[in-house]
């Protein structure tokens, strides 16, 4: 082979490792793309599925931008230390627009800290110890929470239901469990 050939097939070889490296190589640590998901007639921008190996679940959800309230609700509850923990949990996370869903001022009456006992019994009932995936999800009927009670687990045309709430998006990975996104705020029994 000539010079010309081998530094051609050099620098065909080189670019193509660079364009592999840059496209994540299939690594699935890196974001893949932003998901789109139908809430009530509007588009809500769900958080990039990423393998969160080194972020816990405190960490994905206030990245995610749209978990503000929950974050608050935690922080108000004293429960970000423990979710920031090893665990694992599961965490059926509803969005701000969940939370906005409920009835006027209860948010607010929920975060004075006379109530703190009643939010930390509504946040806990949305926790579930271990790391359930939706794979697991699908084949249970019911499961025990960190609050104590049980929550109810169906599946309606396709569609994951934990009480009254759908999931929207499932399994968001984090270092110490998983998140299931729910389109509504679940209360204990």
């Amino acid at each position: 082979m000539n010079n010309k050939v081998i530094i051609a097939f050099v620098v065909v070889l080189a670019v193509g490792i660079v364009g592999y490296l840059l496209t994540a190589g299939g690594n699935s640590k890196t974001p893949v793309e932003t998901k789109e998901v139908m809430n009530q007639n509007e588009v809500t921008n769900s958080m990039e599925e990423v393998t969160m190996t080194n972020k816990t679940i405190v960490d994905v959800a206030q990245e995610a931008g749209n978990f503000k309230t929950l974050v608050a609700a935690a922080q108000a509850a004293g429960l970000v230390e423990t979710l920031q923990s090893e665990g694992p949990f599961t965490v059926f996370a509803p969005t701000d627009a969940a939370f906005a869903a409920l009835p006027a001022g209860t948010v607010e009456d929920l975060l004075k800290p006379e109530n703190k006992e009643k939010l930390v019994s509504i946040l806990t009932y949305h926790v579930v110890p271990g790391k359930v995936m939706s794979t697991d999800v699908v084949n249970l009927t019911s499961a025990k929470t960190v609050q104590g009670s049980d929550i109810a687990i169906k599946v309606e045309s396709g569609t994951v239901m934990i009480d009254a709430a759908k999931v929207v998006t499932p399994d968001i990975e984090a270092s110490n469990g998983v998140i299931h996104v729910i389109d509504s705020v679940i209360m204990p029994k």
